[in-house]
């Protein structure tokens, strides 16, 4: 008896939806994940733009910086004390400024560690050099731009199509490795090829509008919001290598492979429920139908996606809310956040003694100067950059490769992607955080100290 396949299904649309899939798609493509080369380094359109952008507000951008988070505190406060009508008709506006009692103090901090630091008043240890001049001269003046390009542009990345059709594309891939959805393989590619930041921000818009789980976004944003190739030839750079930056990031990616299979199968990211942000709706199942291709199946998919976009002005309306969340409610908490993990790594032994446990781990290893190179185990926590400045000292190449492999493979440090991630809708506390840093070190120390023993 001959069994009958299922035949495949047609097709329908015309060369005008199409159209409006693949025309944002490919600016989104061009802008976001194609990488050229620009003043000697690799980077991606995007980030040449908030550089070039940066440099041309360079005056300004602090003052811009205090403005908005004095605006997102005082705002709040407003909000608490006199509950005005007309916020309670609006959703996003209650979102931006009726926040919880705790992240009204953490804004609260903000404004405080801002005025301090922009006008160089009170304590050394807040407005120091290496504290919250750090995080208001250097870090912010760039978020504040990146905010403002990613958020007016990130609609071309997700809503005309291109998650859906590379999700169906990536579904047999993503999914029995890494547990995700096909789609979230364009969050790492933008982080890759981009910024850590641009990653999140993706993740947490895709979480907010419901096609990711909490599990799903948490286990992202966490594990697949990678350093870019910029940000890492900086790093090696810091430490006197860039002649090894081939086998840095061979060694790199390897690294963040391997912790991006196992993350999400053990605590805390695998006990993340598998529902949404804006119900308890569980988990739909990733599948494409039997009588089509991955590929027709994303095509469908896609062009679905893209019919039901309502022009420049839905465009431009969403884009303009990006913005405002993102200024409005991330900025403050990384100012706070990242100026509170600095002072303890600065003017505190804490991160010394949290990484003495490493010492015999690294002597075990037998990397050498593993005495120096146990107290940048967990200062990373709170600022990639900080074991790289403290393994200036070190003489071994090989503890200066190691020191600066972990440093980007750790991932969750305090003054950008954690706080970007803090100040986000996805489920991840302070805690989880910190157990996943460690939880991130211990996994890829050994695959990074083995790389480190072949090549040197």
């Amino acid at each position: 008896m001959e069994i009958m396949k299922p035949q495949r299904a047609r097709l329908t649309f015309s060369t005008t939806d199409v159209l409006k899939f693949v025309i944002p798609s490919v600016i989104g493509i061009l802008l976001f994940m194609t990488p050229l080369m620009w003043k000697g380094q690799v980077t991606i359109p995007i980030a040449i733009l908030a550089k070039e952008l940066q440099a041309l507000l360079t005056d300004w951008l602090p003052q811009l910086t205090f403005f908005l988070i004095a605006v997102s505190f005082i705002g709040s406060v407003i909000v608490k004390l006199h509950k005005p009508a007309w916020l309670a008709r609006s959703p996003f506006w209650t979102s931006l400024f009726d926040v919880p009692p705790f992240w009204l103090i953490i804004r609260g901090l903000g404004v405080l560690f801002a005025l301090a630091t922009l006008f160089h008043i009170g304590p050394e240890w807040i407005q120091s050099e290496d504290t919250g001049q750090v995080l208001l001269f250097d870090l912010l003046p760039l978020l504040f731009v990146v905010f403002l390009l990613a958020g007016m542009l990130l609609p071309l990345l997700v809503n005309f199509g291109l998650l859906e059709f590379i999700g169906a594309l990536m579904i047999k891939v993503m999914r029995p490795l890494f547990t995700l959805p096909g789609r979230s393989s364009i969050d790492c590619l933008t982080s890759w090829l981009g910024d850590g930041t641009i990653g999140v921000l993706l993740t947490s818009k895709q979480y907010e509008t419901g096609y990711y789980t909490k599990r799903e976004a948490a286990v992202i944003g966490t594990t697949f919001s990678a350093v870019s190739i910029t940000f890492c030839f900086v790093v090696l750079a810091q430490v006197k290598l860039e002649h090894l930056f081939i086998p840095f990031y061979i060694t790199v990616s390897l690294a963040g492979l391997v912790a991006a299979i196992i993350m999400p199968r053990i605590p805390p990211l695998s006990r993340k429920r598998d529902t949404y942000y804006d119900s308890d709706r569980p988990a739909e199942k990733e599948a494409i139908p039997e009588n089509y291709t991955p590929w027709r199946w994303g095509v469908s998919q896609a062009v679905r996606k893209a019919k039901e976009n309502t022009g420049m002005r839905g465009f431009a309306s969403e884009g303009l809310k990006n913005i405002m969340d993102l200024w409005i409610g991330v900025v403050p908490v990384v100012m706070a956040i990242g100026t509170l993990a600095l002072i303890l790594a600065e003017y505190t032994p804490i991160f010394k003694w949290l990484g003495l446990p490493f010492l015999p781990l690294l002597e075990l290893m037998q990397v050498p100067e593993a005495q120096a190179a146990s107290q940048t185990m967990i200062v990373g926590f709170a600022d990639m950059f900080l074991p790289t400045v403290l393994a200036g000292s070190i003489e071994s190449e090989l503890t200066r490769f190691v020191i600066a492999a972990i440093s980007v493979t750790q991932l969750i440090y305090m003054s950008e992607v954690g706080g970007l991630l803090l100040g986000s809708k996805i489920p991840i506390s302070l805690k989880d955080l910190f157990i996943i840093f460690i939880e991130r070190t211990l996994i890829t120390l050994p695959v990074v100290v083995l790389a480190a023993h072949l090549i040197f």
